[in-house]
């Protein structure tokens, strides 16, 4: 069964599991954190449904787009739902491991929030895959992030506040640039999840950005997270 939601103020359908893994706004934002322009490529690593690479299509249309994953049955989905939304991204079966293709300007990436074996793993194989229940560790996705990006292309991946460290040295010295950018629940509080930038070979010095407030008191979004979750803006 498959239940149907509409992100980027209805500009963007999808269709997903009614038991998987749920989208969440970790895509949008994600897909607002990628430096692309028009003419260059990307490849999403772990594209599930495809919602990171579909919001990123639906700002910047005219971009050479992919997106992989492990899971067949994510993989037609993602191919439906572009072709519902009339967005052109090319989307295979594939491990993130071992698949090859020619250096792409941009990747991102939105991988699983726990290692293998770092938890009870779901009844649902689809759910722990996307879960990183079973399979892959955060070092075979930066090491996969750097393995197909070309030189001075950009990285972005969305986490865990806590994994900031790991993330950092699994970038190793082959990425400069880093930019960590926080994103905060509520004002006041720590940052629960981080989206971290990075250039490949490049030596220029890392940089924390100010971060993004989600949420009002209320729970509302902030005007700040309204404009890039309605109004497509980019994060800068």
């Amino acid at each position: 069964m498959k239940q149907e939601i509409y992100v980027l103020d209805k500009r963007l359908k999808l269709a997903q599991p009614e038991n998987g893994f749920r989208t969440s706004i970790d895509a949008v934002l994600l897909a607002a954190a990628c430096k692309i322009k028009t003419k260059q490529s990307v490849l999403d690593l772990g594209c599930g449904i495809g919602s990171a690479i579909l919001s990123l299509l639906r700002r910047i249309p005219d971009i050479d787009a992919m997106g992989i994953d492990i899971q067949d049955d994510q993989i037609m989905i993602a191919t439906d739902n572009a072709n519902q939304n009339d967005l052109v991204c090319n989307f295979l079966a594939a491990d993130i491991r071992e698949f090859d293709h020619a250096p792409f300007d941009h990747i991102i990436c939105n991988p699983p929030y726990n290692d293998a074996g770092a938890h009870v793993k779901s009844p649902s194989k689809s759910k722990a895959l996307a879960m990183g229940h079973i399979e892959t560790s955060l070092q075979d996705w930066l090491d996969a992030g750097c393995r197909l990006l070309q030189h001075g292309g950009t990285f972005a991946m969305i986490h865990k506040a806590g994994e900031v460290d790991d993330i950092i040295k699994g970038l190793k010295n082959r990425f400069g640039s880093v930019e960590i950018i926080p994103l905060y629940s509520k004002a006041g509080q720590s940052a629960n999840r981080v989206i971290i930038r990075a250039i490949r070979n490049s030596k220029s010095p890392a940089s924390i950005h100010a971060g993004l407030v989600l949420h009002k008191d209320d729970g509302s979004y902030t005007d700040e997270t309204e404009n890039i979750l309605r109004h497509m803006q980019a994060i800068e």
